[in-house]
């Protein structure tokens, strides 16, 4: 599958808190934390479970950059 969102980023899922509608997925990348928030039959259709090899994509018009 090819998509246009060019900021995609390997991670692996580190913890999945779910209620019956949502779910919150903290992925790991790099050592840094990344939050998603999904539906939960979407993590139940990907089949998501902590310690997972994903990748985050993103899709903004508006990136900060701090140094």
């Amino acid at each position: 599958m090819e998509l246009s969102a060019r900021n995609q980023l390997k991670a692996r899922v580190k913890e999945i808190r779910s209620n019956d509608i949502t779910s919150e997925v903290v992925l790991d990348v790099s050592g840094q934390e990344m939050c998603s928030v999904i539906t939960t039959g979407s993590v139940k259709q990907m089949g998501l479970k902590v310690g997972d090899d994903v990748s985050a994509l993103v899709k903004a018009t508006s990136v900060m950059v701090m140094k």
